[in-house]
């Protein structure tokens, strides 16, 4: 089941108004849905958007794909900004496993292959 997150029509006519829901890819446009985050309203100036970040961004990380228009309402909003930041502060915070080791040490200029083949050819150089 692919889940998406998209605008749902409402409102008379000439005069929409706009759900963000979570739905199943196969439902109508205005079908039922899983989910509602918020609405977007286009006709007031500047355009009116109110959505749940945590359920937005909770939706993102399980795998909903969201549309264009949503992809814009959210950037706007700062919602992919912040869920962004969390992502990198979870990596950077994340424990090291057990396998490895922190003490390890840049190899020495001796046992540098690249470093070994320049050495050797300044060694025969001076020889001859």
């Amino acid at each position: 089941m692919s889940v998406k997150i998209r605008l749902r029509r409402m409102g008379k006519k000439k005069q929409p108004f706009y759900r963000i829901v979570v739905v199943d890819s196969r439902n109508p446009r205005d079908g039922k849905y899983i989910e509602s985050l918020g609405y977007y309203n286009p006709l007031t100036e500047p355009a009116e958007v109110r959505i749940d970040e945590e359920k937005a961004i909770s939706w993102l990380d399980k795998g909903a794909v969201p549309s264009y228009t949503i992809l814009s309402l959210l950037r706007k909003a700062g919602i992919l900004r912040k869920r962004h930041e969390t992502q990198k502060r979870a990596t950077l915070l994340k424990p090291l496993s057990a396998g490895e080791d922190t003490s390890e040490t840049p190899e020495s200029p001796e046992e540098s292959p690249i470093q070994s083949d320049t050495s050797d050819k300044e060694e025969e150089e001076q020889a001859d």
